[in-house]
């Protein structure tokens, strides 16, 4: 993510790079409701509204708190190295239309709103790995809590001015750390409060609907060159195409990485790996693409498409029912994307800081790993007792009849798909008394 930085007073606002950034922000709100088709699709079918509206409800709840007060805490002045405030930014009572972002030619407004879709996104990919058993009340409480405790200050840390991360120099363009490590170590710290699905490691929990993990990845894809390319916050010195052409690069090698591996360990090329791995190699390039040039974008999505793959299959080694591999894909791959940058730093991106293959030895390494583990450390521990204190109080879990008959009628009064009415047909006039059968063909006829 770009650094609010101060240039001379005679900044202007920019229209080009206003409209770029408001198609960006734009994209990246596509992107939630794209989690939501990719989770949907990813589970059975009486979880997949309930997985569909545990990324709709971050759009409403996280929404509300940025204005409020979250946008103040990550990006206002800043306290300690810890956290942000400026009562201007407070319920957005202080700022003008055309106020400036500091440094671009953006108003403020417009990178409010690009953030706020980064916060919303973040705790909707958590759910991914809760599927098919915790209580929309506790998941919408939670979301709350963890937006404002968790990702509020993190981002903070690794992209405001004055956040230790910040200083340190820690490179993540747009959210390796900020986001997917985040997402993902919270992911495992609920699991392990919550625990397993019944039937875990016994039932089959094969997704319902492939076509609609497809499409879900498609369209993350075609958001995530928002999200990735919008975060040098303009469009004036070419960083931002590098971004976006790395970002394509990363994900082509890490979808085929994961493919072979796919191929070589289970003896087929899966719609669900292509998918996943896709995931893996955007989730991976976030914090990297700004630093790396296109050869290393390919090295860093191969890489994290094969340890991501191989990841996947640890949640049955140790036991922890990660329920659509949140921690396999975003937790890894926002690890191997983050600590890369400190190998594959090409020094003619964002920055001209080189990583250890192009001369820089291993200073940026070092200062990825503090990044990373720290985020890491905190998001697993915080979540993790904000799971157990929503648990002890109202309860997370739905019950166990509710569990096995299907989360959507017990939380939602609605399932996806209408068997009884639906259809068409052959299907629906073979199903019809005689004379209704008769009176459709003979329609169909004329």
């Amino acid at each position: 993510m770009a650094p609010a930085i101060t240039l001379a007073a005679e900044t202007e606002l920019s229209a080009a790079n206003t409209g770029f950034m408001l198609i960006c922000s734009a994209l990246v709100m596509l992107m939630t409701p794209a989690l939501a088709f990719f989770y949907g699709g990813m589970v059975r079918v009486k979880s997949t509204l309930n997985m569909l509206m545990m990324s709709f409800i971050s759009l409403g709840i996280v929404t509300i708190l940025w204005v409020l007060y979250g946008f103040s805490m990550a990006f206002g002045t800043d306290s300690g190295s810890i956290i942000g405030w400026s009562s201007d930014y407070v319920g957005f009572t202080g700022i003008g239309p055309a106020d400036l972002w500091d440094g671009y030619t953006i108003p403020i407004y417009v990178f409010a709103v690009f953030q706020l879709m980064f916060a919303i996104i973040t705790p909707a990919l958590i759910s991914g790995a809760l599927a098919d058993r915790v209580k929309f009340t506790a998941w919408a409480l939670f979301v709350a809590l963890w937006a404002t405790i968790v990702y509020f200050p993190v981002a903070h840390w690794v992209w405001g001015t004055g956040g230790w991360a910040f200083e340190l120099g820690v490179i993540d363009f747009a959210g390796g750390t900020a986001v997917h490590i985040n997402a993902g170590a919270a992911a495992l710290g609920v699991i392990l409060v919550i625990g397993k699905r019944i039937g875990f490691k016994k039932d089959p929990m094969r997704p319902h609907s492939l076509p609609l993990v497809m499409l879900g990845a498609g369209l993350l894809w075609f958001g995530w060159f928002g999200f990735n390319a919008g975060s040098w916050l303009g469009n004036d010195d070419g960083v931002g195409a590098l971004m976006f052409i790395n970002t394509q690069i990363a994900t082509a090698a890490a979808m085929l990485a994961w493919l072979i591996y796919e191929k070589l360990r289970h003896g087929a090329f899966t719609t669900l790996g292509a998918a996943s791995g896709a995931v893996a190699g955007l989730v991976a390039i976030t914090p990297a693409g700004g630093a790396v040039d296109p050869l290393g974008a390919i090295a860093v999505g191969a890489i994290a498409g094969l340890l991501c793959a191989m990841a996947v299959g640890l949640k049955y080694k140790f036991g922890y029912d990660d329920s659509l591999d949140v921690v396999g894909v975003h937790l890894v791959g926002g690890v191997v994307g983050s600590l890369l940058i400190g190998f594959f730093a090409s020094g003619k991106g964002q920055s001209e800081v080189e990583g250890l293959f192009y001369g820089g030895g291993l200073d940026q390494f070092w200062k990825q790993c503090a990044g990373v583990f720290a985020v890491l450390a905190y998001s697993l521990v915080a979540s993790a007792v904000l799971a157990f204190l929503i648990d002890k109080t109202i309860g997370m879990r739905v019950s166990e009849d509710d569990e096995v008959a299907g989360i959507d009628q017990a939380e939602h009064a609605e399932t996806a798909y209408d068997f009884s009415g639906a259809g068409g047909g052959a299907s629906r006039t073979a199903s019809a008394p005689a004379p209704v059968a008769e009176a459709a063909s003979k329609k169909v006829d004329a």
